[in-house]
């Protein structure tokens, strides 16, 4: 059970963002979970300036294919950084085991070898009414959690880069 609010942040924490350019990969399996991630991840990233035209969606066929989408989006765009969005319900196979583990693998390695941060935002969950409950439910939305996340590394870097 999560203890804090997912969208739960101090909003003066954040870096200015209206100079970023962000890409996003969503999983369309899952979708009336994710689509909520996808929403609260484009409002906070507006929310601290980054521009409608600097937000670049693009949708995979479910969670595991989150990680070649990120790729392919940081060869093929100038971004600051990439949210990967996804949701994975516990079943009754060790399916969930073996999604969960190949993305945290994926992403982690995309940001070992690129130089731009790439945002684990993938509810795991163990049934459909935990991710609603972090998907802009009783525990906030992990999208939003995940943009925030996203703004801070890629202002860490050009911190560090300057």
């Amino acid at each position: 059970m999560a203890t804090t609010n997912l969208s739960s942040y101090n909003p003066e924490s954040v870096p200015d963002a209206h100079e970023m350019r962000f890409g996003i990969v969503v999983s369309d399996w899952n979708n009336d979970i994710t689509s909520s991630l996808l929403k609260g991840a484009e409002k906070t990233l507006k929310k601290h300036g980054v521009s409608g035209k600097d937000i670049v969606v693009k949708h995979v066929p479910g969670s595991f294919e989150l990680t070649l989408g990120a790729q392919f989006l940081a060869e093929y765009d100038d971004l600051d950084g990439v949210i990967c969005l996804g949701c994975v319900i516990r079943g009754e196979t060790p399916h969930f085991t073996y999604i969960c583990q190949s993305v945290t693998q994926g992403i982690t390695q995309l940001n070992l070898d690129y130089n731009i941060p790439f945002i684990f935002g993938v509810l795991t969950t163990e049934d459909h009414q935990q991710a609603l409950e972090r998907a802009g439910g009783k525990h906030g939305n992990k999208g939003v959690e995940a943009a925030v996340a996203a703004i801070k590394m890629a202002a860490l870097q050009r911190e560090i880069e300057n």
